[in-house]
């Protein structure tokens, strides 16, 4: 199992080295770890936040483990030459469309969402976004309009296959889970949505077991907070996809302890929490790696079907919520050795 480990920036390496901690512990045969720079660290370093050097590795490895990117230091970089592109650029060179980031209230922690105790414990979805297409891999620029203003523009579109494929993603999911598909978009007044909406009423003949229906996204937004327990599979563009799956993760108590996976066809997964590189607490100790551990175990089922060891991680990050070791962004009093050191215990 050769994995290519990317920390980045930020909080990443502290966060990563938890989650390597972990994968060690449970002595998994023929591993093989390769790290590499990405992010605001790379372009230091050699001028480029996606070095060939990385892409080059990714292409060869069996599934890529991610931190964060995201350095304040080259906020005023050419958009092209930011921490964030090499992200985007990973996801694009290696085809990985298709993200799934899992929310579920865990007990331990129903008094920390921001909704009701009541509704916030009936959450359990997967939001499914597309990720190769949309608004941020559309032409985009400045140019200056006939009358002298400045406008920006960013064009959205997909075709029929980018949502064709998605939708497959999407539909068997909810095949293994609850058997219910929400498709999220905004077919009234965009046609790029309405396109969207065809083409999954289209797919969804292939799957007569799943029931699918549609929602707009800004009504998708308020259903999140009312009445989350209604969602299963929730299936989007990017743009959507990128605001609802951080939406969820505060309905669930904290952007620190969601995982996500990306994966595309026939390639390497990879997998990383959805939260950023956190610059203003990094080198600190105090991040919470759980979302970063959670992600090692998505790395585990999807890309290599170890099933049994993936839960084995779950089960030990839920049991030591229950036992009220929490990091400071649960209101509690635990660094990030320390949580990493309690998972590994009920590991052992």
């Amino acid at each position: 199992m050769h994995i290519a480990i990317l920390a980045g920036d930020g909080i990443g390496p502290e966060i990563m080295d938890q989650a390597l901690r972990v994968l060690d512990a449970l002595n998994l045969p023929d591993l093989k770890l390769s790290p590499a720079l990405v992010g605001g660290v790379a372009y230091h370093a050699v001028g480029h936040p996606l070095p060939d050097d990385t892409l080059s590795l990714c292409k060869e490895a069996d599934a890529i483990l991610f931190g964060a990117v995201g350095d304040p230091s080259c906020d005023a970089l050419e958009r092209h030459l930011r921490p964030e592109q090499a992200i985007l650029g990973l996801r694009s060179a290696l085809g990985l469309f298709a993200n799934l980031r899992p929310a579920k209230m865990l007990t331990a922690l129903s008094d920390m969402s921001a909704l009701k105790a009541e509704v916030a414990a009936e959450i359990d979805l997967l939001i499914v976004r597309e990720l190769n297409g949309d608004v941020y891999f559309g032409d985009k620029g400045m140019r200056t309009t006939d009358t002298g203003l400045r406008e920006g523009y960013d064009i959205m579109s997909y075709n029929e296959d980018e949502v064709r494929r998605i939708a497959h993603v999407a539909f068997k999911a909810a095949q293994v889970r609850g058997g219910k598909l929400c498709s999220v978009d905004k077919a009234n007044v965009l046609e790029t949505s309405q396109l969207w909406r065809d083409v999954v009423i289209e797919t969804s003949a292939q799957y007569p077991d799943v029931a699918l229906e549609h929602m707009y996204v800004d009504n998708a937004a308020m259903q999140l907070v009312k009445s989350p327990g209604q969602f299963d599979v929730v299936v989007t563009g990017n743009l959507f996809g990128d605001i609802l799956s951080d939406q969820a993760s505060m309905c669930v108590g904290s952007i620190g302890l969601l995982a996500s996976a990306s994966l595309g066809e026939g390639t390497c997964g990879l997998y990383e929490p959805i939260h950023g590189s956190a610059p203003d607490i990094a080198g600190q100790g105090i991040a919470n790696p759980c979302a970063m551990i959670l992600s090692a175990a998505m790395m585990l089922r999807h890309s290599f079907g170890l099933e049994e060891e993936a839960q084995k991680i779950e089960q030990a990050v839920a049991a030591i919520l229950d036992n009220g070791i929490l990091g400071a962004d649960l209101g509690g009093q635990h660094n990030c050795q320390q949580i990493g050191d309690a998972i590994i215990q009920e590991l052992v």
